[in-house]
């Protein structure tokens, strides 16, 4: 088993951590090899506020992933989100020195590390830029410029900022925990890669991730990322709610919320009730699923409107950004009873709930294909990706020189080997990003 085949995702949640080891099987599906949970312990709505009980979390479950697969790991891609990220619009353009010569890739590096360049407000970076469409010496709607002719290279990009001090904290656990980083990934993008398809993504549509800590969005139109949104409210909050509305524990609330919660109250009858044992000798309290409904109902109306707030800013009421789709939930939340229809009825858009078993290998266990390991499944293959994408350019680089020696005179081939030594040093922006994020990360320490 090689090791650049294998990849890991570590999605670093509110209420849990989950470590996945995986890679693609001959169909093209995820092969699960080992997964590790661990609760959480030191994040609050997506942000670390406790370095040494995240450290733990994180080695738990990385220890338990290794122990189910039996595979020594040495990086990981990993999650981002939180109320501290936030999204912008930038146009940006280059003029080429030659318009006679077709547009490379080249060309698109220089003009995203351009953007990269932007100057941020203090304490801000940039984390993701997303090409969304090109102009080509004005010509407009171009989703692909490579391979065209042109003087002026323009784009509209998808900027998405974090906090310099929460990626840094992020990257400190990642260390300390015994992995290198591999990357950084905006959760809502590994949600969607995990359970939309591409016809989904064309017609346009919004994916609603709601985790413990936040609900993420992501909108895409025209198979393009269109907006991303963290609402700094999730699952933890409703708990909060019952805690306090039934005067419980919070381990009794959180209990209630999953075996019995519905976000529909008009379902359960008055004479519904539920027994929950005293504290220490108490008498046992009794709450009726009517009122435990009518609590969870009203945070999660609020967290749903914030949402449609924001799909409503990108514009859906316009005929032409209409999102055909309408809405796709995942994470823990979205496996709250009821949910589905709740949201149709408050947004008047087609909804489904998002599972992510269709990129996963048939053997797998069921229990993975739940909506609460979107965003790790979405890691993963983030990973993998990254990783073949990588090998494919290092199998196809030296393979090159071979063809011209029978092609070519020694002078042409001596010429196309300086060429090929030139590509091999030509990093991708991503390698460049990660070198540039790790260096970052060691002088912060």
């Amino acid at each position: 088993m090689e090791p650049n085949e294998i990849s890991v995702g570590l999605d670093i949640g509110t209420t849990k951590i989950v470590a996945m080891i995986g890679r693609k099987n001959e169909y093209g599906k995820i092969e699960l090899l080992g997964i590790g949970k661990a609760k959480s312990l030191g994040v609050h709505r997506g942000v670390v506020n406790n370095i040494t009980q995240t450290i733990q979390s994180i080695q738990q479950a990385v220890d338990e992933a290794i122990a189910v697969s039996g595979v020594q790991i040495s990086d990981a891609i990993v999650g981002i989100a939180g109320q501290h990220i936030r999204s912008l619009q930038h146009s940006d353009y280059i003029t080429r020195p030659n318009s006679q010569e077709v547009i490379d890739e080249n060309d698109l590096e220089q003009l995203e590390n351009q953007v990269h360049k932007l100057v941020m407000l203090p304490g801000e970076e940039i984390i993701h830029v997303l090409p969304q469409e090109f102009k080509v010496d004005g010509q407009g709607e171009i989703k692909e410029p490579i391979g065209m002719y042109g003087g002026r290279l323009e784009a509209n990009f998808h900027v998405v900022v974090g906090q310099v001090s929460s990626i840094r904290n992020i990257g400190r656990c990642i260390k300390s925990a015994g992995l290198s980083l591999a990357g950084i990934t905006l959760e809502p993008l590994a949600s969607a890669d995990a359970v939309l398809s591409q016809e989904e993504k064309e017609a346009g549509v919004a994916l609603i991730d709601i985790g413990g800590g936040t609900t993420d969005l992501a909108i895409f139109k025209d198979g393009i990322i269109r907006h991303t949104a963290v609402i700094p409210f999730g699952g933890n909050v409703i708990t909060e709610d019952i805690k306090e509305g039934c005067s419980i524990i919070e381990k009794q609330a959180e209990l209630l919320k999953t075996k019995f919660g519905s976000a529909w109250p008009g379902e359960n009858k008055d004479n519904e009730i539920v027994s929950i044992p005293g504290l220490r000798g108490r008498d046992p309290k009794e709450i009726t699923l009517k009122n435990l409904s009518k609590i969870i109902h009203a945070r999660v109306v609020e967290i749903i409107e914030q949402t449609f707030v924001e799909i409503r800013n990108y514009g859906h009421e316009e005929a032409k950004k209409k999102l055909i789709a309408g809405i796709v939930l995942t994470g823990g939340g979205a496996q709250l009873k009821h949910i589905k229809q709740l949201v149709e009825y408050i947004t008047g858009m087609d909804t489904r709930i998002g599972y992510p078993n269709e990129h996963i290998a048939g053997d797998s266990d069921e229990t993975i294909s739940s909506p609460m390991f979107a965003t790790a499944i979405g890691l993963l293959m983030k990973g993998i990706e990254d990783k073949n994408k990588l090998k494919v350019r290092e199998d196809s680089e030296p393979v090159e020189p071979e063809i011209e020696v029978d092609q070519e005179t020694k002078e042409e081939e001596s010429t196309e080997t300086e060429k090929e030594e030139e590509k091999v040093d030509k990093k991708s922006m991503f390698e460049r990003w990660s070198d540039k994020f790790r260096d970052f990360l060691d002088n912060a320490e």
